[in-house]
C-alpha cells in the first residue's frame, strides 16, 4: 500500500537530496550533444519528450519500470544528481512525482523545466502547490493523472520543443517538426474517445482509482464509483465497509458498464472488485501509471482507449 511508502519517502527526502548535492559538487557531468541533457520523471513523459527530441538527444527517464509507483518513489543520490544537472527536466507535477519537485527546490534552480500539470487546461494550474493540486481527487475536479488528458500531452510536446529550441537553436526546426508530427499522432487517440462519446456518452463506469479520470471525461462517460472508495484506495487506505459495499453493488447489479482497473496498485479490496465485476459479466479495462514494456505512449493510450471502447460495446 502507498501509505508506508509515503512514510519512507518523507524520512529519506532530506538525505537523498543532500547526497545528490554532494555528488553534484564532485563534478557530475551533463550528457548528450553539446552538453544538453534531458531527464524525465517517468517513462511516460520521457517517451513524449523523446518523440520531440528525435535522433538529436537521448532522454533519460528516472522511473522506467512498469511496477514502480511514482507517488512514493524514492530517488537514489545518483538519480537526484541527474535531475539537478539536467538541462531540461520534464515531469508530471501536481504532487504526483513529488520527488522531482523536492530535488528541484533543493538544487541550483537554473535548468529549464516542463511541468505537465501546469499545462492542464491551458496552464490555469501553474503556481499551485503540490498540496493544493493533490487534493483534486473529486469526480469532475482536477486530478494529477494528466497523461490521460490528450490536450495536456500535446501541450507538453510543444513546450518541450520550445525549451529544446532555446537550448539548441541549430536543431529548433527539427524539434518543432517533431512536435507537430506528434500532435497528429495524438489526434488518433482523440478519434477513439470521440467515437466512444458518440456511441456511449453518458453511460456509467467504475474505477478502482481515479487514474483514468481524463480518459472518461474525453469519452463523456460517468464515473459512478463512490468517491470515498477511490480516494481511499489511491491514498493507500482501506475504504469504509459502506463504500466497499456500494462499489460491489454497483458492479454486481451491472450499473457500471465497465470496471477501469489499475494493475499497479492492487490489493485485496481492488482484487475483490475485479472478481465481483467478472462474476457479474462486467468487462475489466486495465490501466497503468507507467509505460508497459514494449509500448510507446501513442500505442499505450491508443490500446487503452480501444480497450474501453471494446468493453462498452461488448454488452
Amino acid at each position: 500500500m502507498r501509505s508506508s511508502s509515503k512514510i519512507r519517502i518523507a524520512a529519506l527526502a532530506t538525505i537523498s537530496v543532500a547526497a545528490a548535492m554532494a555528488l553534484t559538487a564532485c563534478g557530475s557531468e551533463k550528457t548528450g550533444d553539446d552538453g544538453i541533457s534531458v531527464v524525465a520523471s517517468t517513462n511516460v513523459w520521457g517517451n513524449v519528450a523523446q518523440a520531440v527530441a528525435g535522433d538529436v538527444l537521448t532522454v533519460t527517464s528516472i522511473i522506467d519500470e512498469p511496477s514502480a509507483d511514482p507517488h512514493s518513489f524514492e530517488a537514489t543520490p545518483a538519480q537526484a544528481a541527474k535531475i539537478t544537472d539536467a538541462s531540461l527536466v520534464v515531469y508530471n507535477g501536481g504532487g504526483y512525482d513529488q520527488f522531482v519537485t523536492d530535488i528541484l527546490d533543493a538544487g541550483k534552480g537554473d535548468q529549464k523545466t516542463v511541468n505537465a500539470y501546469d499545462l492542464l487546461d491551458g496552464g490555469i494550474h501553474a503556481g499551485e502547490t503540490s498540496g493544493e493540486s493533490h487534493d483534486g481527487h473529486t469526480h469532475g475536479a482536477v486530478n494529477e493523472h494528466v497523461w490521460f488528458d490528450i490536450p495536456t500531452v500535446d501541450a507538453v510536446a510543444h513546450s518541450v520543443a520550445d525549451q529544446l529550441s532555446a537550448l539548441d537553436p541549430d536543431n529548433a526546426s527539427t524539434y518543432e517538426a517533431n512536435a507537430q508530427a506528434y500532435s497528429q499522432k495524438l489526434a488518433g487517440i482523440t478519434a477513439v474517445t470521440d467515437s466512444i462519446a458518440a456511441a456511449h456518452g453518458g453511460e456509467s463506469v467504475a474505477q478502482t482509482e481515479p487514474i483514468a479520470h481524463y480518459l472518461l471525461v474525453a469519452a463523456e462517460l460517468k464515473d459512478a464509483t463512490p468517491e470515498e472508495f477511490t480516494s481511499a484506495i489511491e491514498d493507500g487506505n482501506d475504504p469504509s465497509p459502506a463504500a466497499i459495499a456500494a462499489t460491489r453493488q454497483l458492479l454486481s447489479d451491472k450499473a457500471a458498464r465497465a470496471l477501469v482497473y489499475n494493475t499497479q496498485t492492487q490489493d485485496k479490496v481492488t482484487q475483490d472488485m475485479r472478481s465481483t465485476a467478472e462474476k457479474a459479466g462486467v468487462p475489466v479495462v486495465e490501466v497503468t501509471e507507467t509505460l508497459p514494456e514494449g509500448l510507446d505512449y501513442i500505442q499505450w493510450q491508443t490500446q487503452t482507449a480501444e480497450s474501453l471502447a471494446n468493453a462498452l460495446s461488448a454488452q
